[in-house]
Parts: structure tokens; sequence; C-alpha cells
């Protein structure tokens, strides 16, 4: 299939409120096949436009796109993208990333710059998106940008992971495999439930489908009165035919690829699903959750490597983070990620309400 997309993204105030619009049309007829909008909290327009951008990549991927014709009214977007310009700016170079790994996704992708006029239909979605989310105005002082530079309302995920199941205690590989709390681990998730529901302003729990994450987080629920909302995105990884064995087990079974993947996170286990790919599953969850639930404080149920992976986004870091974290059964972790594209990480591992 061949498809346009055509983005936009707006700021009242640069860096002030700020949406994004995004429009895929089929490329022989011109109908729309899909529309993006959504509202950003405060930030520039560059960044609004490159969430426009990342919104319609994402858009474009869902209808299995192959060649995609993306048209902005940015030059410095367009610029960027197609490489002729530098991506210098610290707050938009994560986003640029994004935007690229999209891009990779697709047989062939080119970027035009055209004029406003003409991107009519993206500007008009990112003006609803301002028009219908912009909040109450922020007292002047609140409009600094944060010590590092991060500019907005920042999405707090307070990062759970599960409490202790059988495979958890017997030291195996558990991914997909869809495991029970054992009676210590429904004791752990009491505990992390009892300190978490004494934090203010929780909108949303959200968690992984497995029942070890979905039983952890509900005893947060009991509590706070919340619905638990599972996603997809934030699911283990898949150890393939590994599932179920001991680190031993599977350094025997397949010597070498248990080496190399212990090292190069582009290695994925015989059936199984590589580090890579769960930092872009775990990447294209963050940016869904962070649109639907912008500028809140959310308590993510999950597991080690997608909530390893969501603290080396935050930092910005590379791949070798994932082999030297150490996370515990119910630690608690809390990263801000801001809508300008800086992020901060604030704890790390706390297991006090164990002791």
């Amino acid at each position: 299939m061949k498809v346009i997309v055509e983005a936009d993204g707006g700021s009242r105030g640069n860096p002030g409120p700020a949406g994004y619009g995004a429009v895929v049309r089929d490329q022989l007829t011109g109908e729309t096949l899909a529309e993006r909008k959504g509202f950003l909290g405060v930030a520039t327009n560059n960044v609004a436009e490159y969430q426009g951008l990342i919104a319609g990549l994402r858009a474009a991927q869902e209808l299995r796109a192959e060649t995609v014709d993306v048209r902005m009214d940015s030059k410095l977007v367009v610029e960027q993208m197609s490489g002729r310009w530098k991506v210098k700016h610290p707050s938009m170079q994560p986003l640029a990333l994004e935007a690229q790994q999209l891009a990779r996704a697709f047989g062939k992708i080119t970027y035009q710059w055209i004029p406003r006029e003409q991107n009519r239909q993206a500007d008009r979605l990112a003006n609803q998106a301002m028009d219908g989310e912009t909040k109450e105005p922020q007292a002047e002082g609140d409009k600094q940008p944060h010590w590092s530079g991060a500019v907005g309302e920042p999405t707090r995920l307070i990062l759970l992971r599960h409490g202790q199941t059988k495979l958890s205690v017997e030291r195996r590989y558990s991914g997909r495999g869809d495991h029970p709390l054992t009676e210590l681990g429904q004791d752990q998730a009491e505990r992390a439930a009892a300190r978490l529901s004494k934090v203010d302003g929780i909108a949303a729990i959200i968690a992984s489908p497995l029942q070890r994450a979905v039983q952890t987080a509900q005893k947060l629920g009991e509590k706070t009165g919340l619905e638990v909302v599972t996603h997809q995105g934030l699911i283990e990884t898949d150890f393939g035919t590994w599932e179920g064995l001991t680190f031993a087990e599977a350094a025997e079974q397949d010597p070498e690829v248990h080496r190399r993947w212990l090292g190069d996170t582009s290695v994925h286990p015989p059936n199984g699903e590589s580090f890579d790919e769960v930092n872009q599953r775990v990447r294209k969850a963050r940016t869904e959750i962070i649109a639907k639930f912008g500028g809140k404080t959310l308590v993510v149920v999950s597991h080690v490597t997608p909530i390893k992976t969501l603290l080396r986004q935050a930092l910005d870091v590379g791949p070798q983070f994932l082999f030297r974290m150490h996370l515990d059964l119910t630690g608690v972790s809390i990263a801000e990620f801001y809508p300008d594209g800086h992020a901060s990480v604030k704890l790390v591992n706390d297991t006090s309400h164990l002791s």
C-alpha cells in the first residue's frame, strides 16, 4: 500500500499548550484512511511537529503501508529526517530517533515540505487537540524549564515489578508463561499496594496482561478504587525455547546463542524475542500511554525487561544498561517523561515496603 502522511504540530506560546495532528491518505485516491491528534501539555512547536510525524508514521504502520510520502510544513523536521540537517538540539534527538526507527519499517519513505495552506487537515486536528485539551493557565513560575532544561508537565511513571511466582523462586526464565503469584508474591503485592496507595493523584493503573502483573496491579486497584487496564506492549520478553529453563539449562541447550545473547541486544533466543525488539515494542507502548494520559501520574505494573527498558529510555543510555541493572520483585522505580523529549529518573528498585 502507498500512502501519504500529512503531519503538523503547534504551540501557543512556544513553549506553551501544544498539540499535534496527522492524516494518512491513500496515495492513489486521496481518501483519508486515518486521523490522529493529541494534546502534549506545555511544549515547543518543534516538539509538537515531531510528535505529529511520529503519530502519522505509527498510523501508516498500523495500515501496513509499504511506501510513505511524508508531507509537512515544518522545514526543520523535513530537512532533519531527510538527513540534510543535523539534529543538534538535545530535546529533538530522542524524537528524531523514534521517528527514524519507525521509518525503517517501510520499504520506501520520502519527505516533502509543503506550504501551510496545503496542510490544513493536519493543522485542524492539531488545533482541535489544543482547543479541546488545553489546561487552565499555570502560574508564571510553573512555566519555567526544569533544571535539566525540560519544559512542560511530565508524565510520571511509577514502575512496579510484579510479585513472586514459582518460576522466580526457582530462578527460571519466565517470559510469556502465564504464572500466578505465590503466597509470598501476594504478600509482596499487598505491601507494595499499601505503599503506593498513599501517592496522591494516581490517574491510572496500567499492567502487563500476564496474570502475575495483573494480580499485583489489582492489589493497588482494590486500595485506590481504580480499574486496572492492560497493555500488550508491557508484556515480558518472549524467551522462546528457553522459557522455564534455568540459566545453566539454557546455556547448555544453546551455548553459542546464549553466550552472544548475554552481551548483544540484537540476538534473540531460539523462537524468541531480542531485547532490541522489546525496546521498540516498549517505546511504542510508552508513546501510546503518554498520548492518552500525558501529564499525569501512572502506576505501570510490568516485568524486569520492560521496566529496565523504560528506565534505559528515560536515561537515554546504551543497551548495556540492561545487563547491569538489577530489579527485585515488587521493586519500585520512577521515571518522568516530558513533552519536549527530556526525561528523568527519580527512583530505582526501591523495596523499602518489604522490610
